[in-house]
């Protein structure tokens, strides 16, 4: 049986999201996040369906009634939460003879550093609930999270070797093991491992999605840093660099666009926040794309735009999200065509 992990900007059915709520510890900022986690859904909901975990539904449902969201698309399942980080906890959909798998990777609150009881079982529950309808899910003892991995939808696989093979991951697995792991479960052919780059006040151990994007045409968006005196700019330059040695499965460069580097944003005891436009999120026709009301939001926009020009782009003020060191595509977790029901 053949197994394909999609690339996300191939046909979806919808997006899964976990609403962020006081027993979160998003507990001090829901005033400005949730307004965030309403746009997000308001706007997926002019495309295509949106899947809510949520440990109360109604409240959830009046907000984002208030906010004009196709509610039709919209459903809400009442289901208990650590946190609101989808990406990483939600199942990671392959196709295998056509049709679609939910894989459930175990999930350890990214290397034992927070509470992950309640996430760890988010994706089982809303398939006991019939949230997936009949799409069959099958339960992995790996650990991996979704902003861990990029797909081509053709076979490669672009990580970090930051992440995955990391102590408190996957510590019995030598590289060559966990791509044996990973073959097996998402069919993948060739692994494009980054060992330069990160963003200083990253929970995740070097998330992929934080740092570099895939994109159709062999195309990788990739965030740069300009200022020689920031603390990331010899890591990423090294990045960039590495990324200019990859190839493609025909042997030919990557067109590589450089996302523009926003100004240093800090938390309340001067922690560096990981603001990083690379956490796009790509649905049906459309790209939702993070923004920090910063001067190079629209270069970050219109960078987008070219490695997506037949999609709408769409921006969203994630300055509040950062402050739990996250952005967009962490909360996010889209579900290809054939999933829902």
């Amino acid at each position: 049986m053949k197994r394909r992990l999609p690339a996300e900007w191939e046909d979806q059915d919808g997006v899964l999201l976990a609403w962020p709520h006081p027993e979160t510890d998003w507990h001090p900022h829901m005033e400005v996040v949730e307004p965030v986690f309403v746009e997000i859904a308001t706007a997926i909901s002019r495309f295509e369906r949106v899947v809510i975990a949520a440990p109360e539904p109604q409240p959830v449902k009046n907000r984002l009634s208030r906010a004009g969201a196709t509610m039709e698309r919209i459903s809400i399942r009442r289901v208990s939460t650590n946190d609101t980080w989808s990406r990483d906890f939600g199942p990671v959909t392959v196709i295998e003879d056509g049709r679609p798998v939910l894989v459930d990777f175990g999930f350890n609150g990214w290397g034992l550093k927070f509470p992950a009881d309640l996430d760890n079982r988010v994706t089982r529950r809303l398939h006991a609930q019939g949230a997936f309808g009949a799409t069959p899910l099958e339960t992995c003892g790996l650990i991996l999270e979704g902003g861990s991995i990029e797909s081509d939808g053709g076979g490669t696989i672009l990580t970090t070797a930051e992440c995955l093979p990391g102590p408190n991951r996957n510590p019995h697995l030598e590289r060559k093991e966990l791509e044996a792991a990973l073959a097996e479960r998402l069919g993948a052919e060739r692994f494009l491992w980054l060992r330069h780059g990160y963003l200083a006040g990253d929970d995740t151990d070097s998330h992929i999605d934080t740092l570099a994007r895939l994109a159709p045409g062999d195309t990788i968006l990739h965030v740069t840093c300009d200022d020689a005196q920031d603390e990331h700019f010899p890591a990423l330059k090294a990045m960039e660099e590495e990324l200019r040695s990859f190839r493609t499965p025909r042997g030919e460069p990557y067109r590589l666009l450089p996302l523009p580097w926003p100004a240093a944003r800090y938390d309340e005891d001067d922690g560096r926040l990981p603001a990083t436009y690379a956490n796009f999120l790509v649905i049906n026709e459309a790209v939702l794309v993070p923004t920090y009301r910063d001067r190079r939001d629209e270069t970050a926009l219109e960078t987008v735009a070219r490695a997506f020009p037949a999609r709408v782009i769409i921006g969203i003020d994630c300055l509040p999200l950062i402050l739990q060191h996250g952005s967009l595509h962490c909360v996010t977790m889209q579900l290809p065509r054939g999933v829902l029901p």
